[in-house]
């Protein structure tokens, strides 16, 4: 097992060291947490399942304090996977903050979320745990009528705990002691989290807990928060304010290792999340990508690159890298597909071969000479270095020379067996008509979800199985880390597309139609093991 890093993972909750507690507010708060009753509870009397890891968090937050009874803790950033019972205990310390001895006279505690449905699963939680006690029902006045704001107010002194949305309006003007932020990395912007932590700051013993599922990309305010409690974590960075409490498993996290689940996931050994159902999930990733992601992110908390839906998991993509022998394959059926460009994208044919094994697929690119420096600078990718190893055939100008890709379909037809030639008919109009003038067997591969659905499950399924062999090209490499996909309501990869302009995805798209048609293809298997060679582009 690769461990979590231990510069960031939070080893005080089992370590036994001592937690401060000058004034007892620890102690106070964790015994209000535990007179508590919970609906689902097990335990006798429905009480409050607060557990060990629980226990020494919430003595964190509450019990160091300054020399003038000040809590230390200001915020709290706690990075926690799926199913560990996250909305059960911030329901609790929302709860503590409104009818417990954190409560502040008039005092305002938020339950903050990204909308109204959420809020909502959160609201039904804190009402759960007051109507299981005749008591607090008693001393508490609810409002919670369909599409109305959710709110609980103490009658004693008028503390009150609201629940907000981010589409719910502007929330300035409003005066919190206490925040939980849920979930945020589903928040969409920062309007709602600005709203509500200067609304914070006008207030003095204030405090802010984060509880938030791992997110994808790193331009959006989840990734911001969490790196910062990252440096905190580490070192970096010295603020006793910020708590970071990160459980998250690294990026090279073996998702199939169960030591791996049970160190992220702390309640996985009281019980929670079921480890049957984790077992479950797993098995799904074995067979999708999807779910793989699913998992990393969800239950394993690991931060992913994407900021939308990828293709395919790139440690899988490459362990088809095994390079192969052209030279063995002239002989045999081969089916080529043409994605076509100007500007922006690259152009590329991709050549496939089915053998016994699986597909063989290699790549020939184009780009206009004047464009690589700006797709290098915009993409980070070594476009420079790849025409110079010759991975890349750069035309004169600013504009790609057709002439140059027709001549290249031509001699390839020339050196193997061509069945077919498929085309994306959007630019298809610059060399298509010019190879069937030569007689060669030229097809429209339309762009539309009934032809390039089975041609992207047909893909997916080839690399998930170990069938899809490409040499490890790092063109075509980057061309696949590019895609994100849209997916209908089944599930389905319907599209191919990217997050960013520079970023090149053409060659995953022409591998589909070449895999695609060279399955429909009645070719002949090549069964020799002559194809395979040691070198490979990549090392």
């Amino acid at each position: 097992m690769t461990a979590t890093t231990l510069s960031t993972f939070p080893e005080w909750i089992y370590d036994g060291s001592e937690i401060p507690d000058p004034y007892g507010y620890g102690e106070r708060a964790v015994t209000f947490l535990r007179a508590l009753r919970h609906p689902k509870s097990t335990l006798p009397r429905r009480g409050f399942q607060l557990d060990p890891w629980q226990e020494r968090i919430v003595r964190r937050i509450y019990g160091p304090r300054d020399e003038h009874g000040r809590r230390i803790v200001t915020s709290a950033i706690l990075l926690l996977p799926r199913g560990n019972r996250k909305t059960s205990l911030s329901a609790a310390l929302a709860l503590l903050h409104t009818i417990g001895p954190e409560r502040v006279p008039s005092g305002e505690a938020i339950f903050a979320a990204l909308d109204r449905t959420q809020a909502g699963i959160a609201f039904r939680e804190a009402m759960g745990i007051v109507r299981e006690d005749k008591r607090i029902e008693a001393a508490v006045k609810a409002y919670d009528a369909h599409n109305a704001p959710k709110k609980v107010i103490y009658r004693k002194d008028g503390a009150a705990m609201q629940v907000v949305s981010g589409d719910a309006g502007p929330q300035h003007g409003s005066t919190p002691n206490f925040v939980l932020a849920d979930e945020i990395h589903l928040w969409p912007n920062r309007y709602l989290w600005e709203a509500l932590t200067t609304g914070l700051d006008k207030v003095d013993d204030s405090l802010l807990v984060v509880a938030t599922t791992a997110g994808r990309g790193n331009d959006n305010l989840a990734h911001e928060v969490i790196e910062d409690a990252r440096r905190v974590a580490r070192g970096d960075v010295e603020d006793e304010s910020i708590l970071p409490i990160l459980f998250e498993a690294p990026r090279d996290a073996d998702w199939r290792d169960e030591e791996t689940w049970h160190r992220v996931n702390p309640g996985m050994r009281h019980g929670y999340p079921s480890l049957a159902g984790f077992r479950r999930h797993a098995q799904r990733a074995e067979r999708s990508v999807g779910e793989r992601q699913s998992l990393k992110q969800l239950k394993l908390n690991i931060w992913l690159d994407s900021a939308t839906d990828p293709f395919v998991d790139m440690e899988i993509f490459d362990a088809g890298r095994k390079a192969f022998d052209l030279d063995a394959l002239e002989a045999e059926d081969c089916w080529l597909a043409v994605d076509l460009s100007s500007t922006t994208d690259l152009s590329v044919i991709v050549a496939c071969w089915r053998v016994a094994e699986g597909y063989f697929v290699q790549p020939w690119f184009f780009c206009p000479e004047d464009t690589i420096r700006t797709r290098e600078d915009a993409s980070g990718a070594n476009y420079s270095v790849w025409h110079e190893q010759g991975l890349i055939t750069a035309t004169e100008g600013n504009v790609i020379d057709y002439r140059e890709i027709e001549s290249r379909i031509v001699e390839l037809c020339e050196r193997f067996n061509v069945r077919e030639i498929a085309f994306d008919p959007h630019m298809a109009r610059q060399v298509q008509p010019q190879i069937l003038e030569h007689g060669l067997p030229a097809v429209d591969m339309r762009q539309v979800p009934s032809l390039m659905m089975p041609a992207y499950q047909e893909l997916e399924r080839a690399i998930l199985g170990g069938e899809f062999f490409h040499g490890a090209h790092p063109v075509l490499r980057h061309c696949f880390a590019n895609v994100v996909v849209k997916r209908n309501d089944h599930g389905h990869v319907g599209k191919f597309t990217k997050s960013q302009k520079w970023l090149s995805i053409d060659g995953a798209v022409a591998s589909a139609m070449a895999v695609a048609r060279c399955s429909a293809g009645e070719g002949t298997f090549v069964t020799s093991a002559d194809w395979f060679t040691d070198d490979l582009w990549m090392a």
